[in-house]
């Protein structure tokens, strides 16, 4: 009984964080094409960056409690806007990383995922974006980010259960593909909402106000940030 538990264990330790084949060029080049068509249609993008917008609060939330604050609590809008509440000092160092994680975020996530997949770890991808989807619903406090962030780990349940390796394989590289193209917009976003005079209260401006910096130059490395990560992750992707 010991031994055959023992081996079911392996056997499961060997499925998650053991690696997979490639797919074949075509298939990361479709997901490609995939993640194009839910990042750059302005109707569809609406729908599509509420997951960006996980993945943005995730990153304030995470940071924060690795920076050693009090996570309260995270909030997800029907507008793809979000809030992550956390208590502790209003000023330094710990309070600069989980203002400056949200923009950051979507992108980091993205290269770490094509990291992944360039080493052939597709299931552990999938296993370790379910885990982290569940740890953030503990903190949702309303309705719509709840039924949300439920949807989108459900899926990667599904997926990583019942799907075939081929599937799978198709699914995270969409998946990638999509954070990293999908981190790139928002710093434009913002970028032209500043220019019209408006987020007055964005992460930039809350970054220029803890360190006396220009919003600017934080919007300047939210961009460098989401397209040095696009290159380098496509190139994994792509090379993989």
């Amino acid at each position: 009984m010991h031994t055959t538990a023992s081996d079911s264990l392996a056997a499961l330790w060997d499925e998650i964080f053991g690696s997979q084949p490639d797919p074949d060029l075509w298939v990361v080049i479709g997901t490609l094409v995939a993640a194009l068509v839910l990042v750059v249609p302005h109707n569809v993008w609406r729908l599509s960056r509420n997951a960006i917008t996980i993945a943005h609060e995730g990153g304030h939330g995470l940071i924060a409690l690795l920076t050693g604050r009090q996570l309260t609590g995270i909030r997800l809008h029907s507008d793809t806007s979000g809030l992550t509440v956390s208590r502790g000092k209003p000023y330094g160092l710990g309070m600069i990383l989980t203002a400056a994680s949200g923009y950051t975020a979507p992108p980091l996530l993205g290269l770490g995922g094509a990291a992944l997949l360039a080493a052939g770890h597709i299931t552990a991808l999938l296993w370790l974006a379910t885990a982290l989807l569940m740890a953030m619903l503990v903190m949702i406090r309303n309705a719509y980010g709840a039924v949300t962030v439920i949807l989108t780990g459900g899926t990667f349940v599904l997926v990583s259960w019942l799907a075939g390796p081929q599937v799978q394989a198709a699914f995270a590289y969409a998946v990638v593909w999509f954070l990293l193209l999908g981190g790139v917009r928002p710093a434009f976003e913002l970028q032209a909402k500043r220019a019209r005079g408006g987020a007055g209260d964005s992460d930039a401006d809350q970054l220029s106000r803890l360190t006396h910096v220009p919003a600017g130059l934080w919007l300047f490395l939210f961009h460098a940030v989401s397209l040095c990560s696009l290159i380098g992750g496509g190139r994994w992707l792509l090379e993989g």
